[in-house]
């Protein structure tokens, strides 16, 4: 019979079996390899004895008390024999020890005075237990508690028993002021409980509640925080925290964060609230929805058919961002993980696709190539051309994964030498493969012709011939004259076109100077009549039919000059011998004609068409004494007046003389009649002189310039201006 593993508890005995039949040899039991004697007394080791008789050959090993050093391996041994049998041994037994725990200790005492609604932490130790004690909490309405539990287990020095601690992490509420939470340990030496007490008691600091008021909080958005506490007293005292750094600010009940960023995250925000019985806290961790962003790019990778390949897209955002693999040249979906890994074959090599989006946000996107590895493919044109006397360029496009070793260019079956004056060699890389041009310089025609490019990496080589041709010129002279030739044709058409829109406008532009003239006309005040005379507009002044009289001068510059010029002034008319008359208008009551030839022209009746019709009564000689010479003047209807087709010239308590009528009258300045500006014989921006008309004369009478008797001419007279 051989010993069997056992399990004991420290203080109880222990009995492992070893009987042997036919012993010859001597016998001993070994403990970890150390034989303990061959004596049943086994001297030495006073709670062990080999137990039984020799006769029923029983010698099982007894140990009592048992204690934690017995916790060791077994073994009976019996020696050979003296005819030289063989010796034995049985297999090994395992004594295991098991020992009780220490009753367990709650670290923060037996009482604890703490404030409701912060988080405490309650921890629980039981010491020396083999196995490590099995921790129990339970609340003061007897119920076990099981959330907010860390466990932590230590080996003491001698590396057979243990220490058990248990944490539990508490928020006191109202309902657990005055209770007792209870904290039991226990392991499979010694089933009964034993425990450790802790009465709690809470204080009623202000109860605070932390809630979000801005709703959705989203990147570039304003956060709102709102504090409110239910205290007593309600002397209260606000402080607000982002991971437990004070933010500096009068904030009392709410706590504002401008144009908020991703990097607020998962901050914990806090605000602390304190009255005369104590501080109490809530805190609230934020949610900030913000736009995908890459952490890890996609890369291009070369790989051989067969192996396996992973293309990583690592993106941020919240929520975390849906992600889609598109395979490019199939246009489907591979995958919608972070990771994709791939097969490489001919159907999955190509150009992959990363397409992150978060709800709400713009989707970004990144691409990656999985390049199968093999021999080069030469996609260049077969036909190329040069210019004989210039530089010519062939150019040899090679894909190629991985990178050419090298490129060959022959002509004519001989190896193009670099080093040769006629030719360079260029190599530009490319991502996936090589660009080689072949430059000949200054060319001739011995170098047109078959060129061979070989283009070689560790899977293989490709080869193409390229046909190098002659490329007739164009006549440079030829196209410098068609260039210069089209440039003047289009500054021709352009010029055609800029004369043609100027005539078109010369009609309207006659029209809006007349409707400028009739306007300044019936809006003209006879005292302070400012008029734009535009000296450089040859159109409108010839258009407008304004006739000033053969004196009056248009200069050929556009420009503007206002002067104050009253209407009622001289007005010239050429007489016979090209000599002028001036006349001045008067005041009298507007006669009424009617329309010409039965038209209506809403009530204005242009002074011209009547001046037509009207016959002057031959000139007479008018004297007049005054301090000027005497003027020779004709009999003048007043029709002729300047201020008669014009009402705002004429004074309603004025009668209309009758026609014809002459008066001789002397020249004198009447009280409280100004005198008549004294005008130069020069024209003033282009108007004639002007003289007085006598004061007290009848409208028929005016003064005419002494040195040139005149006499009426039929004509067109100028009224408005």
């Amino acid at each position: 019979m051989e010993p069997q593993d056992q399990t004991a508890i420290v203080g109880s005995r222990v009995t492992l079996p070893c009987r042997v039949v036919n012993k010859t040899g001597a016998l001993q039991w070994t403990k970890d390899d150390f034989g303990l004697g061959t004596h049943r007394n086994l001297s030495g080791f006073e709670r062990y004895r080999m137990i039984g008789s020799d006769e029923e050959g029983d010698f099982s090993l007894e140990i009592y008390p048992v204690m934690l050093d017995d916790d060791a391996r077994y073994q009976c041994q019996v020696g050979p024999g003296q005819a030289g049998e063989p010796g034995i041994r049985s297999k090994f037994a395992t004594l295991t020890v098991l020992v009780p725990p220490e009753p367990p200790r709650i670290v923060q005492g037996d009482f604890l005075v703490t404030t409701e609604d912060r988080e405490i932490e309650l921890e629980c130790v039981s010491l020396a237990g083999k196995p490590a004690a099995e921790i129990t909490w339970i609340d003061g309405l007897g119920n076990v508690m099981t959330e907010g539990l860390d466990e932590i287990v230590e080996a003491l020095p001698d590396g057979r028993r243990f220490t058990s601690k248990s944490i539990l992490k508490l928020t006191p509420k109202k309902e657990h002021h005055n209770t007792t939470f209870t904290c039991q340990a226990q392991n499979t030496a010694d089933r009964t409980y034993r425990s450790a007490r802790l009465r709690l008691e809470v204080k009623y600091a202000p109860k605070v509640t932390l809630t979000i008021t801005s709703g959705r909080m989203t990147e570039g958005a304003e956060v709102r925080l709102a504090c409110r506490a239910d205290a007593n007293p309600l002397d209260l005292t606000y402080r607000w925290f982002i991971n437990d750094e004070l933010m500096a600010g009068d904030f009392t009940t709410e706590f504002i964060i401008p144009n908020i960023s991703r990097r607020y995250h998962d901050a914990i925000v806090k605000c602390e609230v304190h009255n005369p019985v104590g501080k109490s806290e809530e805190s609230e961790t934020l949610d900030i929805s913000y736009g995908p962003r890459f952490k890890t790019r996609p890369k291009s990778v070369q790989a051989d058919q067969g192996t396996t390949v992973t293309l990583t897209c690592d993106v941020d955002g919240n929520p975390p961002p849906d992600i889609l693999w598109i395979h490019e040249d199939t246009g489907k979906v591979v995958g919608t993980s972070v990771n994709l890994t791939m097969d490489v074959d001919k159907r999955t090599a190509g150009r992959y696709y990363c397409k992150a989006g978060v709800q709400g946000f713009h989707e970004i996107g990144a691409e990656a190539t999985i390049m199968l590895k093999g021999k080069p493919t030469i996609s260049s044109a077969l036909v190329q051309f040069g210019i004989p006397g210039d530089n010519v360029r062939l150019e040899c496009l090679a894909f190629s994964v991985p990178k050419p070793d090298h490129v060959v260019w022959t002509f004519k079956g001989n190896e193009v030498d670099a080093s040769d004056k006629d030719y360079t060699i260029l190599e530009d890389p490319l991502p996936e493969g090589i660009k080689s041009t072949l430059v000949i310089r200054e060319s001739r025609d011995q170098h047109f012709g078959s060129y061979n490019c070989s283009v070689t990496n560790p899977y293989g080589s490709d080869t193409v011939e390229i046909l190098l041709k002659a490329q007739k010129t164009f006549p440079l002279l030829l196209i410098l004259v068609c260039v210069i030739g089209g440039v003047i044709l289009i500054i021709a058409i352009a010029m055609i076109i800029i004369l043609c829109q100027r005539r078109e406008k010369k009609p309207q532009d006659c029209r809006d100077a007349e409707k400028q003239c009739k306007e300044s006309d019936r809006s003209s005040n006879i005292s302070d009549l400012k008029m734009e005379l535009r000296t450089g507009s040859s159109v409108s002044n010839v258009h407008c039919e304004l006739e000033y009289g053969p004196d009056s001068e248009t200069g050929s510059e556009s420009v503007v000059t206002r002067v104050g010029m009253p209407l009622a002034g001289p007005v010239a008319m050429p007489v016979n011998g090209g000599e002028n008359i001036y006349r001045y208008s008067t005041e009298f009551t507007e006669p009424i004609f009617p329309p010409k030839d039965g038209q209506n022209n809403n009530g204005y009746v242009p002074y011209v068409d009547y001046s037509r019709d009207f016959n002057p009564p031959p000139p007479t000689t008018l004297g007049i004494e005054s301090s000027r010479e005497s003027l020779t003047m004709p009999n003048i209807d007043p029709r002729y007046s300047a201020a008669y087709g014009n009402p705002y010239l004429r004074n309603s308590s004025t009668s209309l003389p009758a026609p014809h009528a002459t008066h001789n009258t002397h020249v004198s300045h009447a009280v409280g009649t100004p005198a008549p500006p004294p005008y130069t014989p020069a024209t003033r921006n282009g108007a004639v002189p002007q003289v007085a008309r006598l004061p007290h004369s009848p409208t028929t009478q005016y003064i005419v310039p002494n040195s040139q008797p005149t006499t009426v001419k039929r004509g067109t007279l100028a009224t408005h201006v």
